[in-house]
Order: C-alpha cells, then structure tokens, then sequence
C-alpha cells in the first residue's frame, strides 16, 4: 500500500475505509433490507432521483456493467456506477462518468452520511439486530454521490445474490439478469432454482428485462416472476445475440443482433465468448434503457463505447515475456468460461497456473474445470483471511491433476515466481507457445496485480 506523504486527506480517507470495513464483512447477508431502507429514507431516498440499471446473476455482472456504462457514456449521458467487490480500492466501487470517485468527494458524502449511519446503527443494536454492514454503508454512499453528482442514470450491480441485497432498495427501470450458474450456496440456497429465486428478486412490476442465456431451470424460474409481474422482456438468443465474432489483436471483433437490428464490426477489447455475450446484453439493455428497445442506438456511438471498455482482472494480461493473464473465476461456471476464453484468444501449448481458492468455494470443482487448459499447477494462498490453506488445496489439485503435475507453495509473490519459472522452462523446451494463469479469485487477482505493478488504484 502506498504510503499518504502527510496528506491529511489521503490520511483520514485511509481511515474512513478502515471504519467501513471493520464493519460486518459483505460475503454475510440478512434476509432483510430494513437497515438499508432506514439509511436512505433518513437521507431522502437519493436512489429514487434518477433511473437504475440493475443487475444481478452468477457471472459476468461487473464485465456486463462496465460495457453498459461505457455505452451509455458514449450516447452523452452523466453516469454512475456501482460494482463490487474492488480490485485495490474501495473507491473503484463508485464510479461517476467513468472515473472512480476522488477522494475528496468521498469524504463530502461520507461526512453527510456518518450521522445517519449511526442513528442506524444506534437503532439496529437497540433492537437486537446488527449494525449496517460495510456493504450496506457503501451501498448508502453510493447511492447518495449518484444524487450529489447528479447523473442520469446509475449502472447498479448487486452485490450477493438479489431480494436481499443492499441494492435493491431501487426499483430497476431496466434489469439484468445475468446467467445464473450455483455459487454462494449458502446463503443463496443449494439449487439452481433456488438460487435463480434470490436473483429474481430485483425483478420489479414495470421494469424492462434483458435476461442472458440462461439454464432452463433458472430459466423457468425468471420467467415465472417475469410473466407474474407482467413486465417486458428480451432474451438471448431469441430477441438479440452475437451474430459473428473473431479474434482480434487485444480482444475480438464481433456483430450483435440488438433488439432494434444489427451493429456491425464492433471492437470488444475483452476476449471470450462470454464477452461478446455480455456485450450483447449489454447493448439490449441500453436499447431497452433509450428506446424500449424501439429506437436505433447511433452506430458509431456503440462502436466507441465497446472500444472503451476495460474491466480489469477479467482476463486481463499483466505482463509479456512470458505472458502473465489474470482472472478473477471464483466458481466452476466461471472457470468453465475461461478456460474457453483462453483457448479461444491466445495461442498456448502449455499454460501453467497460479491458483488460490477462498475455503467458502468448491475447489474440486473448479480445478476440474482448468485441469484440461493446465499443463502443471501452482497452488498458493492471497491475502483473504478466507482463504483455503495451501497444502489442503494442494492435495485437492494432487486428486485432479496427479501429484506430479502440482507445486505447492504458501506464499503468492513466491508462487508467481514459481509459475514464470516453469513457464521459462517450458518455453526453453517448446520454443513458445507457453502462458501462465493466476486465478481462483478477486482477491488472488488483487494481489497477483499490486505484486506485478498493475495496481493503479491502490490508495
């Protein structure tokens, strides 16, 4: 972490965010939203000053709504938006018109909503109940910069599962629901269609719906509170979709069928399939958003918009030589992904892994999933307090991959150090041809990318 240089902002900035994570962590959620709709009727309910773009579902809910905003960027429109969890800085979280909040801004609002925050808390801890979580402050925070601003409209990604989530205190004019996969299992129930049920949840009468590909069993779940509820919506692969899509130096080129016609020869500086289907919804959910889904986005505007997006630590590569690709995969369906992603973008013949698993997470299952990409492994931990112990996870890898094919070693900066040298050694083998993957989650990404100077945001 940086240092502040006597910076008495930087400094009590530092210290706001100590005091907001100190509180209860956000992998833990209540069924309810009372703290959360108390903190913002005390504040004037800012979430209602401007329309929302929600969005919740298993993957792909932060690359989705960067590509949103960027869209909706281009079109002229003030923006805000809210993701989670962050890379290096809680800032990242709040973005308006595509930078992270400043510092200085932060501290204003915060200063305008500590009051409140403890008046809640105050009554919280009175009734037996806990106080307002970090994610549920940040939340409040967010929602009150978005008013400050203002914007004209405010990207808003849940941040665990939906009904409950701190979030969905708005009323989605659009909403996402991304394709739900099992994860958080519990918390969010242990099937697919109980899990699809919680992301439902921010299904609202008179919201416009952009579903992604989607399960059946999730599928007739959503479409279930849809049609209850009445509400329009579009799907895809049925109302709109990827068309082409080719690879290109530093992502792909791809044509999308958007619920008003096709835009063609669109950049997407992201790799994957799944990319260019987050791209898809993303453009019906801005169609939806403009238009109803009626009116023609401006091309050129869609095509700069694409060309913008960036989503940091989503197969992200952090250095040449040999090549270095972090991803934040924290679940099977994931890791699924993006062992196709790296298949279908990069020319590998021999691909080692850096890999560290929060202990919450099926580990087997996810490590079955990259055994076919992984010639060789190394397992290692981050800097979760969660994090699943080395050698437990080592002996996982050693049933899917064989012992021979797996180094365990407890520290990650050593562990980097130990993928870039068995890729050196492949490479002198092969004569190129090799990568190496640091994933398993957020927080490995996090830390593979402070290590490796990428960190631009840590504060």
């Amino acid at each position: 972490m940086n240092h502040d240089g006597g910076d008495p902002e930087l400094a009590r900035y530092r210290q706001v965010s100590a005091e907001l994570l100190a509180r209860w962590p956000e992998n833990r959620i209540a069924p309810d939203l009372d703290r959360i709709r108390a903190l913002l009727e005390l504040l004037g309910d800012p979430q209602r000053s401007y329309p929302v773009i929600h969005l919740a579902g298993t993957n792909g809910k932060t690359s989705t709504a960067r590509m949103i905003e960027s869209l909706l960027r281009a079109l002229g429109l003030r923006t805000g938006l809210f993701t989670s969890p962050h890379l290096h800085s809680m800032r990242e979280r709040i973005q308006l018109s595509g930078e992270a909040v400043g510092v200085a801004a932060l501290l204003r609002a915060y200063d305008d909503v500590a009051p409140y925050l403890a008046m809640v808390d105050e009554r919280s801890t009175a009734a037996g109940g806990p106080r307002l979580s970090f994610f549920e402050a940040v939340t409040g925070l967010a929602y009150a910069l978005f008013a400050d601003a203002p914007v004209d409209v405010a990207v808003v990604e849940t941040g665990l599962g939906g009904t409950w989530d701190a979030t969905n205190v708005a009323d989605g004019r659009v909403v996402v629901i991304t394709p739900v996969d099992l994860d958080h299992q519990q918390y969010l129930g242990d099937t697919i269609e109980d899990i699809a049920a919680e992301k439902a949840g921010i299904i609202k009468r008179g919201s416009h719906v952009v579903l992604g590909q989607q399960v059946q069993a999730a599928a007739e779940v959503l479409l279930e509170r849809v049609h209850r509820l009445g509400t329009d919506v579009v799907r895809d692969g049925i109302d709109f979709g990827v068309l082409r899509r080719v690879v290109a130096v530093g992502g792909q080129q791809v044509d999308l069928q958007g619920l008003s016609g096709p835009y063609e020869e669109l950049f997407l500086p992201l790799y994957g399939d799944h990319q260019a289907h987050n791209a898809a919804i993303a453009l019906a959910a801005v169609e939806s958003f403009v238009g109803g889904g009626r009116e023609r986005l401006d091309p050129e505007a869609v095509r700069e918009g694409f060309a913008a997006v960036t989503s940091p630590g989503r197969l992200e590569v952090v250095r040449g030589g040999p090549t270095v690709l972090v991803d934040a995969a924290h679940n099977p369906h994931g890791a699924r992904a993006l062992v196709a992603a790296v298949r279908d973008g990069f020319d590998f013949t021999h691909v080692v892994g850096v890999v560290a698993v929060l202990a919450d997470k099926d580990a087997y299952a996810m490590l079955v999933e990259l055994e076919p990409l992984l010639a060789e492994i190394v397992v290692t931990t981050n800097s979760s307090p969660r994090v699943l112990d080395a050698d437990e996870l080592g002996e996982i890898a050693a049933d899917v991959f064989g012992s021979e094919r797996v180094e365990v070693v407890p520290e990650l900066p050593a562990a980097l150090d130990a993928g870039v040298r068995r890729a050196d050694e492949a490479a002198a083998r092969l004569g190129g041809g090799v990568g190496v993957l640091v994933t398993g989650s957020v927080v490995t990404v996090a830390d593979a990318r402070e290590l490796l100077g990428r960190a631009d945001t840590v504060d």
